[in-house]
């Protein structure tokens, strides 16, 4: 565990907690760690919410199939990425998505118990990891709103730039790299990848953006870009 340290650290959990106390921090959280590979359930739908995930290594991504095999992709999460943590602490019998692998890498599993209560030590940790979980599940709703706008677009068209816009924000710069190939960008968006890709080749020809695989470039208005994508 000690050799990720500096990735947990980054993690919203432990916010604010320098590496000698996060290490004291562990012992009492009785985290266990667990390997995956591309494609492998991590927390599978129909499993008991009573975890918190955070990711290590690699690369997850929760994600919701329903009745008729539509995918459907809520979040991805890097390393020091949490996950499950909404559905645990909303006291749910069974999760209704499944956590899965990206890229191979390995995750420290917490029972979310372990973090809310207590423990025998009389842990001094306690109150701030209850006050960190209570910020980053704000901040998982705030993205979740966010992504409910964008999809909540009528068009294909209209959904990609809002979220292209969206990422060039976050990433303070026109060109930027996007964290997901374009069966995940349609899934995320809730479209069809064949009219997904129709959309990007339009938007390419009329000057609009320029992209290469998960890169994107948003062109200037002296470029040929469309209103409003300063």
């Amino acid at each position: 565990m000690a050799d990720f340290i500096e990735v947990l650290q980054n993690c919203a959990l432990f916010d604010g907690v320098n590496a000698r106390d996060l290490r004291a921090m562990l012992g009492c959280l009785g985290g266990r760690t667990q390997d995956f590979d591309r494609g492998e359930a991590i927390f599978a739908a129909g499993s008991r919410a009573e975890c918190v995930g955070i990711v290590l290594s690699g690369a997850a991504q929760v994600v919701m199939d329903d009745f008729y095999g539509n995918r459907t992709i809520h979040s991805r999460v890097e390393p020091g990425g949490m996950f499950g943590e909404a559905f645990a602490c909303a006291g749910v019998d069974r999760l209704p998505v499944t956590v899965e692998g990206v890229r191979p890498g390995r995750v420290m599993v917490i029972r979310l118990r372990r973090i809310t209560e207590t423990c025998s030590n009389a842990c001094e940790f306690h109150n701030r990891m209850v006050m960190n979980l209570l910020k980053a599940m704000a901040a998982k709703n705030l993205q979740l709103n966010r992504k409910i706008e964008i999809t909540s677009r009528r068009t294909t068209r209209e959904k990609l730039m809002a979220y292209l816009l969206n990422q060039a924000r976050l990433a303070q710069s026109g060109s930027f790299t996007i964290p997901f190939d374009r069966q995940a960008l349609a899934d995320y968006l809730c479209v069809e990848r064949s009219a997904l890709s129709a959309e990007i080749g339009r938007l390419r020809r009329e000057g609009v953006l320029e992209s290469e695989k998960s890169h994107f470039k948003l062109l200037t208005r002296r470029e040929g870009s469309i209103e409003g994508d300063k």
